[in-house]
């Protein structure tokens, strides 16, 4: 379904599915349905260049830039303030950067409302509509994503998240953790090529948060893209085809596991330790 001369909505052809356009080339962004092809597709998903955002006298971004390719599960890490929440509302259209150009799904930051429309996100606090019931939440999400079968979408992750008995429950009588899956289930709902994640598993128990490891790791496996910031680092180092650090709001390094590690076996912890706090004294 075409939005305008620029956007779409997902859309299959033969050759794969068009999920949106680059704006600044003026071509059609294509995810391959072809498993082979998507390990060699380099269709860049999320760009951004020389980003920078200041609060008042605070710099929360300097000249960032990055790019994410399709397929990708890509970890954006760094200590309280360094700008990871900031680069993320910057990317889904939440907020606009002061200087540079931003690229989300192949749209520009200019048009936050045609980003919303193809891409899930999870914010950084669980923050469902206190008076709406849990159900009536997915259902409104479906209704605002164009679902028809949104019954059966909410049933789905209501069974996914083991929260059905919760369905008729306002979402301020929830606990932490059923807000937060509230929040993940809302993402998810309508099956979106790009997703957007910041702290997904914060006050996630571990079943769960091995049950949403799994998922994500499914989706990228089927070729869609997955952009996270988080603390947890050792769930991270499992799930992140690549890396960034960011300090202060600068990016300090970026690559592989492999391609920051100084050491063999270095865990991602140690190599945000070293890059982020080297010199500080740690206390066990």
């Amino acid at each position: 379904m075409i939005l305008n001369q620029n956007h779409y909505f997902p859309k299959t052809y033969d050759s794969g599915i068009v999920v949106g356009c680059h704006k600044r080339l003026h071509r059609p962004i294509i995810w391959p349905q072809n498993s082979n092809e998507r390990k060699v597709c380099q269709t860049i998903v999320i760009e951004t260049k020389d980003v920078s955002k200041h609060f008042g006298e605070i710099i929360a971004l300097k000249n960032v830039s990055i790019n994410v390719n399709q397929g990708e599960f890509y970890g954006l890490f760094g200590p309280n303030g360094a700008g990871k929440t900031t680069l993320l509302r910057i990317l889904t259209g939440q907020i606009s950067p002061d200087t540079g150009y931003v690229l989300t799904a192949g749209i520009s930051s200019d048009d936050p409302i045609s980003i919303k429309k193809v891409i899930g996100i999870v914010p950084v606090a669980e923050t469902p509509p206190s008076f709406l019931t849990t159900q009536e939440v997915l259902e409104l999400t479906c209704r605002i994503r164009k679902i028809e079968n949104s019954r059966a979408r909410s049933e789905k992750w209501l069974d996914f998240f083991e929260i059905r008995d919760k369905r008729d429950v306002l979402c301020r009588d929830l606990s932490k953790g059923q807000k937060q899956k509230l929040m993940l289930a809302s993402a998810f709902i309508h099956e979106p090529q790009l997703l957007l994640l910041d702290e997904p598993f914060i006050n996630l128990d571990p079943i769960f948060q091995r049950k949403v490891k799994g998922y994500l790791m499914s989706l990228v496996e089927d070729g869609r893209t997955i952009f996270m910031c988080s603390h947890i680092l050792e769930i991270a180092e499992k799930l992140c085809t690549r890396i960034a650090v960011i300090n202060d709001g600068q990016i300090i390094k970026e690559g592989t596991l492999d391609q920051i590690q100084v050491t063999e076996g270095e865990s991602l912890e140690d190599i945000f330790i070293r890059l982020v706090a080297e010199g500080t004294e740690l206390t066990i």
